[in-house]
């Protein structure tokens, strides 16, 4: 059994710290990314975490933007505080130092960890910085993981362009905003979740998942094309294949189940700006909850 559930949310994510019986009073108790699930695990009787997140170094005390929050009972310090558009080892550093918080405070010594986004390439870093001397994490589940890049990273590295999008508005409309928006906020996160740099880290990354059962759950809402396989079907931010981990050797993910949401997005900003249900966000579906809940174990 785990002692507990760490919810990590993603690039650019601004989440406060959650526990069990605290979140933030004012707006969305966790964030826009993961207070649905965080919501649902509770009714289900887990003990749930939200790691703190936000865009640059500092402390989570509020988050002013779309769908944000305030009023958070507690803040923690910047150095176990995750900075959602920096380097993945240097959130690996941060995200395991709030692991080692929640072991000495809490009596946290075995975790699961559930990533959404790029939280799932932090959880992974974070895991091999906790190896000897951190909690146990006992299994990972991801939710729109970039394991083999996003769309943001492949169009910044070149690795695809506006020929790729086959003349698909919605796809077109993410690259056109993608470049901008990475130039603006990227403190190497742009660059850190291309597919180019991607093989080289996972290929850094090998032995670190072995004996952690690994559920991999993508989405492919955006299926105007097949090819390039890099891109189609994607979830707005991540391909389907990335997402499942299907590129992924099993050197590097040797016990992994894989799901797939065809019909979703990757996130609640994606739900609105294309006019959908925030049910269809991976984070925000209780179908995806049924098998967060299987993986768990709850």
């Amino acid at each position: 059994m785990t002692d507990a559930v760490v919810l990590v949310s993603g690039g650019a994510a601004v989440t406060p710290y959650t526990d069990p019986e605290r979140a933030a009073a004012s707006g969305l108790a966790a964030g826009n990314t993961m207070t649905a699930l965080r919501a649902h695990l509770l009714d289900r009787g887990v003990r749930v975490f939200t790691a703190p997140a936000r865009i640059g170094a500092g402390e989570v005390r509020e988050d002013a933007g779309w769908q944000g929050f305030s009023e958070v009972p507690v803040v923690l310090p910047a150095d176990v505080t995750i900075n959602a558009v920096g380097r993945l080892d240097d959130a690996g550093v941060a995200l395991a130092g709030f692991l080692r918080h929640l072991a000495a405070a809490e009596g946290v010594d075995r975790v699961d960890l559930v990533g959404h986004s790029m939280g799932g390439l932090f959880s992974r870093a974070a895991i091999r910085e906790v190896a000897a001397d951190g909690p146990r994490v006992r299994r990972l589940v991801t939710l729109g993981t970039p394991w083999d890049g996003a769309v943001l990273g492949d169009i910044v590295s070149g690795e695809i362009g506006d020929d790729d999008a086959h003349g698909d508005p919605a796809t077109l409309k993410i690259f056109a905003e993608a470049r901008p928006y990475a130039a603006a906020n990227s403190q190497g996160a742009a660059a850190e979740v291309s597919r180019r740099f991607l093989r080289g880290w996972n290929d850094a990354q090998a032995g670190v998942l072995d004996g952690i059962p690994v559920t991999a759950i993508g989405a492919g809402y955006f299926s105007a094309a097949t090819e390039p396989a890099q891109l189609w079907p994607h979830d707005g931010l991540v391909s389907l294949r990335s997402g499942r981990a299907d590129a992924v050797s099993a050197a590097v993910l040797p016990l992994v189940e894989r799901h797939s949401f065809p019909d979703h997005v990757h996130s609640i900003f994606f739900a609105e700006a294309f006019g959908l249900p925030w049910e269809r966000a991976l984070t925000w579906d209780p179908a995806v909850f049924a098998v967060v809940d299987e993986a768990l174990g709850v």
